[in-house]
């Protein structure tokens, strides 16, 4: 590892000051993986700027909203009461997410900012990986790539993201709330990652120095059904193979509302507008639920090692929102 300054604050401004002044310096937050990448050689900032004492924990309501402080573990978000009765596919995502020890550690907004699992990007003897080094190319595209993404992929990156949290909050229409020494914005999470295009790089919107100090999450409406379904490998400590979020209101078994997220399949937390489409006026059937599937991995661009996450990715979300519905096969 190289040498590197470590700055604990306590308090905001300063954090953010710190940030500005030195455009390699990278917050460190409660159960990162930061200091791995930095170990591996992938991650070399200049400063770490420890933020863990600053006052951005906690779950307030308001106005039919939860606001939760990005220094929220998710061990915390999970076990309030109002996100168990409200929100329970936020609940089912963070508990499929990781061990307790790491929940009781991580923070939401840590979360929301994980880097890819992809090998390419982790393994710096790897040269080539444009995520990690621009221009050096795509290794997972001609290697191995079982685990990579069929969605939202460009010539330049295959890469997954690895957030459940990210799958459910981008379902729901949450916002992310980012601050810098110039001032604050809200961001909605559905425009908040960027998928790769010609720069794999940039995977968000956030400006050099800003800091993400809470997530707006709205609250589904009384007698909403939803869930969270994650399909993996193994059952513990296993990132996604295929996972899909889903929250619908009904009405006499016509589905009123709809909202649809896949995650495990995409370079971004993935929002299947088209399947939503496909659900809303529709009767809660399974045959209506399989178009709906069909329509949300319409564009896929799968490769020989990782065809079969179409067909997976359209069970998936079927098995969801039967769970959801209470639809059987």
């Amino acid at each position: 590892m190289r040498p590197f300054d470590y700055l604990r604050a306590d308090d905001l401004a300063v954090a953010l000051a710190e940030a500005e002044a030195d455009s390699s310096a990278a917050y460190l937050a409660g159960g990162t993986t930061q200091l791995d990448l930095m170990k591996d050689g992938v991650l070399r900032p200049s400063r770490l700027i420890d933020i863990t004492r600053l006052p951005l924990r906690g779950i307030e309501q308001s106005d039919g909203t939860l606001l939760v402080g990005s220094l929220t573990t998710m061990e915390e978000l999970a076990a309030d009461s109002l996100v168990t009765q409200r929100l329970p596919l936020v609940r089912e995502a963070l508990l499929r997410s990781a061990s307790v020890q790491l929940r009781n550690m991580a923070t939401i907004g840590g979360n929301l900012l994980q880097r890819t699992r992809c090998r390419y990007f982790r393994d710096r003897t790897v040269a080539t990986c444009n995520k990690r080094v621009p221009g050096t190319g795509c290794g997972a595209i001609m290697g191995s790539h079982r685990t990579s993404a069929v969605l939202g992929t460009s010539e330049n990156c295959i890469a997954t993201h690895a957030s459940d949290l990210a799958v459910a909050l981008i379902a729901l229409d949450a916002v992310v709330h980012v601050t810098d020494t110039g001032g604050s914005r809200a961001i909605p999470l559905t425009g908040f990652y960027r998928t790769p295009g010609n720069t794999p790089d940039v995977e968000n919107s956030l400006r050099p120095g800003e800091l993400i100090t809470a997530i707006e999450v709205p609250l589904l409406p009384v007698g909403a059904h939803s869930s969270y379904l994650k399909v993996r490998d193994r059952t513990s400590y296993e990132f996604a193979l295929s996972s899909a979020a889903v929250a619908v209101t009904m009405e006499d078994s016509i589905v009123q509302s709809a909202r649809v997220a896949l995650g495990g399949v995409a370079t971004v937390p993935w929002r299947a507008v088209e399947a939503e489409e496909v659900l809303t006026g529709a009767p809660a059937r399974t045959e209506v639920f399989r178009t709906a599937a069909r329509a949300a991995l319409a564009g896929a661009e799968p490769r020989p090692q990782n065809a079969f996450k179409v067909e997976l990715a359209q069970r998936t979300l079927v098995r969801s929102l039967q769970s959801a519905t209470g639809v059987s096969s």
